[in-house]
């Protein structure tokens, strides 16, 4: 399958990256409607929602960009062969962009302000550790299944570890500095302040990089010729890089 032109797919990497920030803010804003003072059933609601919609999202857009809608992931991709960095580059814009108007579509969706900015800080050591813990995690999803030819898995999987990482990190696993971004303009149970995002991201970053090199031991025998090979598997998912969101 041809790559498709760079313009779809960063067309596709602002949709998915949409629908994901508002996926994420929307659910929590029902979720406070709906569990009001219950903040384990909100984050289980806000969880339940974000893992299933995470996987539609990859299905959606992944056979066009990869539906990576995560900069991280685009970083990691291009380290590995699978696009170049003049794309993973270009994607980036994109995936903020998306986030940012996903939230102002979640605020709108519920009569809120288009822009609340959020006054949730999150900047613990804790929070950061949990960030950089959980991005490692969901980039050794994503490449362990690219690198052993099971692509077909990643929309669930991606969903499934995003889900339970809401709950076995204290940060609810951002894994993903677009989102982080996103999500400081929606002052709900989602946001996040804008002082704790450089330092998520940050933590994302530092994740990402050793999830890099735990890939590189535990699949030392695949070349980057043979890692763009998997990448895109024809008879599979069918996509043009790993698919992920986050």
């Amino acid at each position: 399958m041809d790559t498709p032109p760079l313009a779809r797919r960063l067309l596709a990497e602002l949709l998915g990256s949409a629908f994901l920030a508002a996926l994420v803010i929307g659910s929590g804003i029902t979720a406070q409607t709906l569990s009001p003072s219950d903040v384990g059933l909100e984050l289980f609601e806000n969880a339940a929602a974000t893992s299933m919609g995470l996987a539609s999202i990859i299905l959606m857009f992944g056979p066009v960009s990869g539906g990576h809608c995560n900069p991280v992931v685009s970083l990691a991709d291009a380290a590995f062969g699978g696009i170049s960095w003049g794309d993973a580059l270009a994607y980036i814009p994109a995936q903020v962009a998306g986030c940012v108007l996903g939230a102002i579509s979640a605020n709108g969706m519920f009569a809120l302000a288009a822009v609340s900015i959020s006054t949730h800080h999150r900047a613990t050591g804790a929070h950061l550790f949990s960030e950089a813990i959980a991005t490692a995690g969901l980039l050794l999803v994503v490449f362990s299944l690219a690198r052993t030819k099971r692509l077909c898995a990643a929309p669930a999987a991606v969903g499934a570890y995003i889900g339970a990482a809401y709950f076995f990190t204290s940060s609810a696993s951002f894994a993903n500095p677009a989102i982080s971004v996103g999500r400081m303009f929606s002052n709900t149970f989602a946001g996040i302040a804008p002082a704790s995002v450089p330092s998520f991201v940050l933590a994302q970053l530092l994740g990402g990089a050793c999830a890099n090199l735990a890939i590189r031991v535990l699949y030392p025998d695949v070349t980057p010729v043979e890692a763009a090979e998997l990448i895109v598997p024809h008879h599979e998912l069918a996509v043009s890089q790993p698919a992920i969101g986050g």
